[in-house]
């Protein structure tokens, strides 16, 4: 058997299938025919493997309760020793429908209502609304723009917030969704120095690992053994293989005591075994998707390439900083004088493109657009036209 599905170009019609990406456009309260390039999945068609796997369960029509032996593990374990030279132990892995699940499980592990949660704004939006839903107070170390489009770290506001607000958790976003930001070793080993100082648990979402274009993923637990004492390290297939609505992630948590509180805190979700589909996924992709991953990454990094260089030779005004990682791109349209309305009514009504405005990843994100470049690059030359002509 071989990988079937790598015509990267296909446009698949993605339409008329529950997508919440392209079918509830009217229900979020935008024109029914706009062009969507915002919630993070890709429109490619996965690797044939988990093609045939998920055929083979089908086939077999009988979907009854699910659980995971030694031979998933090794799948996982196989990916990220491969990969990102992680070396895990089977006793650390509690499988999850989802790393937001997992971070607001992890809320309720190791925070009470009223407790600080530090992150670092502008970033992944979801972060702010569950640490708010749980009554927890959000504190935001915001990220600091060079005026490029590249961002830092502010060690001292970090650590200042931190101890001001006596914060208990920090949710590090590794690589960084929306700035495309890979994390040095060493800003990792300095935001982990802080955080055992202070005693401030980590919840570590590295979902976009496997999609590094400058440097490489450091796993932020792996910077030293005793950051492994308060980390709650996400990982999935989900960015990686397009699987994100089979609702499967693969947590890892060394520490039994904090392990055992975070399956404890799980299992009053009322949640226990795994969605079969997404088992059977995850284990054919970490098993056999390699060749499809890397077709697919070389595809998207010329996406990526190409809409770099078409926003700084067409688009005046507005920068574009070349994502270390992810594969998402981060536009600041701040320079355009337009404000937040005005440049949404374009980018909605005129160009007819659905992105995620800025705004939503934090008050830092004022004047920014996050656009979604995995998906066949005529789409991807399509957006960029739409915007080059209708937002000026």
């Amino acid at each position: 058997m071989s990988e079937r599905n790598l015509d990267f170009d296909a446009l698949v019609e993605r339409r008329g299938t529950q997508c919440l990406k392209y079918d509830f456009a009217v229900e979020r309260n935008y024109p029914e025919d706009v062009l969507p390039l915002w919630v993070a999945d890709m429109d490619f068609r996965t690797s044939s493997y988990i093609e045939d796997a998920l055929v083979s369960l089908a086939h077999h029509n009988i979907y009854g309760y699910t659980n995971t032996k030694k031979d998933f593990f090794d799948a996982v374990a196989g990916w990220l020793k491969r990969h990102h030279d992680f070396d895990v132990e089977y006793e650390w892995n509690v499988k999850t429908p989802g790393v937001c699940f997992a971070i607001s499980n992890a809320l309720r592990t190791v925070t009470q209502k009223g407790d600080a949660v530090i992150i670092n704004q502008p970033v992944y939006y979801p972060f702010s609304s569950i640490i708010l839903q749980q009554g927890r107070k959000r504190i935001s170390s915001d990220l600091v723009n060079d005026g490029n489009g590249y961002y830092t770290i502010d060690f001292d506001d970090f650590e200042k917030k931190i101890v001001e607000n006596n914060v208990k958790l920090y949710i590090l976003c590794n690589p960084h969704n929306p700035v495309g930001r890979v994390w040095s070793p060493e800003e990792l080993l300095k935001l982990g120095n802080i955080c055992k100082k202070h005693g401030v648990y980590v919840f570590s979402d590295e979902i976009h690992s496997d999609f590094v274009w400058k440097g490489k993923h450091t796993v932020f637990q792996t910077l030293d053994k005793s950051f492994e004492d308060f980390t709650i390290t996400a990982t999935a297939p989900s960015k990686t293989f397009n699987l994100a609505g089979l609702q499967q992630s693969n947590i890892f948590i060394s520490n039994k005591k904090l392990r055992d509180e975070f399956i404890n805190q799980y299992e009053i979700s009322g949640l226990d075994e795994p969605n079969v589909a997404g088992v059977v996924a995850a284990k054919a992709a970490y098993t056999n998707g390699d060749e499809w991953y890397e077709a697919m990454k070389k595809y998207v990094k010329s996406n990526i390439d190409y809409s770099v260089s078409y926003v700084r030779e067409n688009l005046p005004g507005v920068k574009v900083w070349e994502p270390e990682g992810t594969y998402l791109l981060w536009l600041d349209f701040n320079a355009l004088g337009l404000s937040e309305k005005e440049l949404e009514d374009r980018i909605v009504n005129k160009a007819k493109l659905w992105l995620d405005s800025g705004h939503i990843f934090g008050k830092s994100g004022d004047g920014f657009e996050r656009i979604n470049v995995a998906a066949p690059i005529s789409t991807v030359k399509e957006c960029l036209r739409r915007i080059r002509e209708n937002v000026y």
